[in-house]
């Protein structure tokens, strides 16, 4: 066989070579993926194409979902069989350093989005977004189009009473498999989101589906994200809370304290020599 078809050869073969699987550290009972944001958009670009069964689901624990999963240990036990967990936020990095399962970066939803949204763009994926306002669809499909010239998008845009197990869940489940999208956006906020993803994922043939709330309004314009060397501080949180003190003050200020203690509760449990997160 000529050298150029040995390395030809060799070549595809490295190609079709299932890739090494991502290291996992184990946090506040979850399975996170320990891995940078590149690697992370190299995971879900090559699971978004491949079509050997279910789609494959992607959420992006961050404070407040620690902290909402601890209250409802049922949806948890749902939330933790997402095919892929990354960190979005800075202070659950900075616990899993000083919990000795360190962490990389953050992989937020909102930057996965927008990198995901070229990578459609690029590989001429198929794409299907599920949330917005109730008759909104016209113009977020306007907003995609500036922002993201040639992808192809569909875009559902739920009632406010959307029901992920409901008839319109199931509905939005028919239209997804109708589409058959490579990735779909799921914005519809926490648990709907997850609850609807990890429901019906299963259903459809291959692809993505990604939980990520808010993302779409940083992505298209309709909300500011925080700068730079705001995001890379961890202090995000702190932009959110001063962009919409109203909605969000319960939130950061009363509600996510409680991270602190989890933080310690999972400190003391690996020093005892227990399971964390059990």
């Amino acid at each position: 066989m000529p050298a150029w078809a040995c390395r030809a050869r060799h070549n595809l073969d490295d190609l079709l070579m299932p890739a090494p699987p991502a290291p996992i550290r184990r946090l506040f009972g979850l399975d996170i993926l320990a891995v940078t944001f590149d690697e992370a958009v190299t995971l879900l670009s090559e699971a978004a194409v491949r079509r050997d069964g279910a789609a494959k689901v992607v959420v992006t624990p961050n404070v407040d979902h620690v902290v909402r999963l601890e209250r409802q240990p049922e949806f948890k036990r749902n939330y933790a069989q997402a095919d892929f967990l990354f960190a979005d936020g800075m202070p659950v990095i900075w616990a899993s350093r000083l919990l000795g399962e360190p962490l990389p970066e953050r992989v937020t939803g909102a930057d996965l989005f927008t990198a995901l949204c070229r990578q459609a763009v690029a590989g001429n994926w198929r794409v299907a977004l599920l949330g917005g306002m109730p008759g909104d669809e016209a113009r977020l499909q306007a907003r995609f189009e500036e922002y993201y010239p040639g992808l192809r998008i569909d875009i559902r845009c739920p009632s406010m009473r959307f029901d992920p197990h409901g008839e319109e869940g199931l509905a939005a489940a028919d239209w997804v498999r109708e589409l058959d999208a490579d990735v779909v956006f799921v914005c519809l906020g926490m648990p709907k989101q997850e609850n609807w993803s990890l429901r019906h994922a299963p259903s459809f043939g291959g692809g993505i589906v990604l939980c990520v709330g808010a993302a779409m309004e940083f992505a298209i314009g309709l909300q500011s994200r925080a700068p730079l060397w705001v995001q890379r501080n961890g202090l995000e949180w702190l932009w959110r809370l001063a962009s919409n003190p109203r909605r969000l003050w319960r939130r950061y200020l009363v509600e996510d304290t409680r991270f602190l203690a989890l933080c310690w509760r999972e400190w003391r449990t690996r020093r005892q020599g227990r399971s964390p997160g059990a």
